[in-house]
């Protein structure tokens, strides 16, 4: 073989190895980037776990505290609707005790059992007098000197009561919501 054969077959020779020695340094490095590729996304892989993981347990915390409040708030409610169940029954007791009571006035003032009278002032009426400007003096159960008292219909009484009655229900009734708006409020 001549020199120029020889030459020619070690630099083919050359050639080849290098580019063996290319494609085994690019398999090398390939290898290396894909082992690093896999490696990031198993980092990854695991970063996302840990934040799956923490936001669950925010999630679970943040869930306990909001059923922890639903709690606290059905029990403040229930206690409420005791307190204004209690406010009730007591609202209707003092309406049915008046009512009661308005009823006793009303049967003592149709039996004639009981006659509402009125104060009236006894220089408004110009009746004659011997006593010369002197009242009498006061009887032993009122407290007005000399008194001058005009007894009242008993149809009129019974319609004044009629009217007490609605007024006290309404205070009664306004009491009542009184106290509902103080324990709403509170």
């Amino acid at each position: 073989m001549s020199a120029w054969a020889t030459r020619l077959l070690v630099v083919a020779a050359l050639l080849v190895a290098c580019a063996a020695g290319a494609r085994a340094a690019w398999m090398w490095q390939a290898n290396a980037y894909r082992t690093q590729l896999a490696q990031q996304a198993d980092d990854y892989g695991k970063q996302l776990a840990e934040k799956d993981r923490a936001h669950g347990l925010e999630r679970e915390k943040a869930a306990a505290a909001a059923l922890d409040r639903l709690d606290e708030q059905r029990k403040a409610r229930g206690a409420l609707e005791a307190r204004l169940q209690e406010q009730a029954q007591t609202h209707w007791k003092e309406m049915n005790d008046a009512q009661q009571a308005q009823a006793r006035l009303r049967d003592r003032l149709a039996s004639s059992d009981l006659r509402l009278s009125v104060l009236v002032d006894a220089g408004a009426i110009a009746a004659p007098s011997c006593d010369g400007g002197v009242r009498e003096a006061a009887g032993t159960g009122g407290v007005v000197h000399g008194a001058v008292l005009a007894q009242l219909d008993p149809a009129h009484a019974q319609r004044i009561i009629a009217i007490t009655d609605e007024g006290d229900r309404g205070l009664i009734a306004l009491q009542a919501c009184q106290a509902y708006v103080r324990e709403v409020t509170q």
